[in-house]
């Protein structure tokens, strides 16, 4: 006798008379809020997987709910070694943290479709012996088979359905002792959904509104495979319903899927508890049409993943947000605003206010252009809102990777003078090094424009006046350069942009006098000295 799932479950159940486990029956209008993000673990967490899991959360929260986390590896051919492990730390980086899931636990564990599959048995069983559901036997051949002979007879989308079924191999057509024949034997078969014929499908979506499709267009899909796996159809809704998902938020992609998930629903008597559906729109790459893909990130110099991903199998190594120096509220601000719209021009929101202001009647039903400049102009946002202590504490690691030492005192300072320049924390180094060390050459360009044959003279003589200045900072330093100006006469430009040059190696950044503060008194006296006997 065959030790398959579903047919020794069935045999079992049968003989007691049972279908299923005993499960609390929940009024919808009387549970909590309970909403979740299932991922696959088959590849890294594109960035429209993190923007579906924040606006889960974000409605949780909102609604006073729940925000779960379920790994949907129900597909074991397409699992990838250390993907489960990304997505979590991915969500983690983001701040989009659940409340129940796999490194959480909670009351419906376990959260990972592969230590749920002796659940899912019963449910199929119970579909087959409803009449909504039946065993199919046909092998993969001889369905390619026909799909080949359908397309070499203009028929090039040939499906498993309501009318084909009853030339198939199945137990809707064979006989009942050849249907036990072939389980006792232990034949290869799935359980595939029998869709009823001729019926309309009509359900809302609190996106797009109500959505109307009719049975003879849908196929009979798999439910459960010859591996003794559900497939993601059964897996989804039977886990949604034990877990009292009251709302799904997913992707487009799974929108055609909506009907079928219905008749599951319906087929189970379970219509009334049924979640609401909202299928999110998709994002765009920034230039043609269509969805946005890791290949657009590496074509036009952009990260499409929140962290690092390293391809087990391959090697390769996709950019992340978090190591191209993205700060993780600028990024998720970022993603909200890919598909929601506040009605109101605020662009920045704090987490509160994401959570205060969020609704689904506010997101939108076309997919959005992703824009990578406006991405870091979000960056550029959350950096100028943080103080100079705050990004002293970010800049510090990066100045040792580098091997660069400043008096941390400084650090705060020189924070808040560069990062109006900055885009990422890395900038205030890269734009900044002159603060970390001594210019090691001066910009050609710049020499040539503003070096004149008198420049060595005055240098050496507005170091000599900042030796004898009582206290050296930035307001005595502009003074007593002013001072000597006026005494000979000469307008700022004529030394001004010389003393810049000096200090830091060409003609842009903060005050001058400002940057001599932090450099100090004899750093700044070394320069302008080394410098005049450099240029001559």
């Amino acid at each position: 006798m065959r030790a398959d799932p579903v047919y020794k479950i069935g045999l079992y159940l049968s003989q007691l008379n049972i279908f299923a486990a005993s499960i609390p029956e929940c009024n919808m209008s009387e549970r909590r809020v309970r909403v979740r993000f299932a991922p696959s673990p088959t590849g890294p967490l594109h960035m429209g997987g993190v923007r579906t899991a924040l606006y889960n959360y974000l409605f949780a929260r909102k609604n006073g709910g729940d925000f779960l986390l379920r790994i949907e590896d129900t597909d074991q051919t397409r699992f990838v070694p250390g993907a489960e492990e990304y997505i979590i730390a991915s969500l983690r980086w983001c701040g989009i943290l659940p409340d129940e899931g796999p490194h959480t636990g909670g009351r419906c564990a376990p959260y990972k479709q592969s230590e749920r599959r002796d659940l899912y048995p019963k449910y199929a069983l119970q579909l087959i012996e409803s009449g909504h559901a039946y065993y199919a036997f046909d092998t993969p051949e001889e369905l390619e088979q026909i799909r080949e002979q359908a397309k070499n007879a203009g028929m090039p989308n040939w499906q498993y359905n309501n009318i084909t079924r009853n030339s198939m191999k199945n137990s809707l057509t064979l006989s009942t002792d050849e249907v036990k024949e072939r389980l006792d034997r232990g034949d290869n078969y799935v359980v595939r959904i029998k869709m009823p014929r001729n019926e309309d499908v009509k359900l809302h979506d609190e996106i797009r509104g109500w959505i109307s499709v009719n049975t003879n267009n849908l196929d009979d899909k798999v439910l459960f495979k010859s591996d003794g796996m559900p497939t993601y159809h059964l897996a989804n809704v039977v886990d949604d319903y034990l877990m009292e998902i009251t709302h799904v938020i997913r992707g487009e992609e799974w929108l055609p899927s909506a009907p079928l998930h219905y008749i599951l629903y319906k087929s189970f008597g379970w219509l009334d508890q049924m979640p609401k559906f909202a299928h999110l729109p998709l994002i765009l790459k920034p230039d043609g049409n269509g969805k946005l893909s890791k290949r657009d990130g590496d074509r036009l110099g952009f990260p499409v993943f929140p962290l690092t991903w390293s391809d087990p199998e391959t090697g390769n190594v996709s950019s992340g947000y978090r190591e191209e120096g993205y700060l993780p509220d600028a990024f998720i601000n970022m993603l909200l605003m890919l598909g929601w719209n506040p009605g109101t021009p605020q662009e920045i929101f704090s987490k509160e206010e994401m959570i205060a202001q969020f609704s689904l009647e506010r997101v939108g039903k076309s997919g959005s252009k992703f824009d990578p400049d406006k991405t870091k102009w979000f960056n550029q946002q959350y950096l100028r809102s943080l103080s100079g202590d705050e990004l002293a504490a970010l800049l510090e690691p990066m100045l040792k990777d580098r091997g660069l030492t400043i008096n941390p005192v400084k650090l705060p300072s020189i924070c808040s003078l560069m990062v109006e320049r900055a885009s990422f924390v890395r900038e205030i180094i890269e734009e900044g090094m002159y603060f970390f060390q001594t210019p090691q050459m001066f910009n050609a360009d710049a020499v040539a424009k503003k070096w004149k044959s008198d420049s060595a003279e005055h240098m050496f003589e507005i170091a000599r006046i900042y030796r004898d200045l009582p206290d050296f900072n930035e307001t005595s330093c502009e003074n007593a350069f002013k001072e000597y100006l006026s005494a000979r006469g000469l307008g700022f430009g004529a030394l001004g942009p010389v003393i810049r040059i000096l200090l830091t190696g060409g003609m842009t950044g903060p005050s001058v006098f400002a940057i001599a503060e932090i450099i100090g008194r004899e750093e700044t006296i070394l320069r302008l000295e080394n410098g005049a006997k450099t240029l001559g």
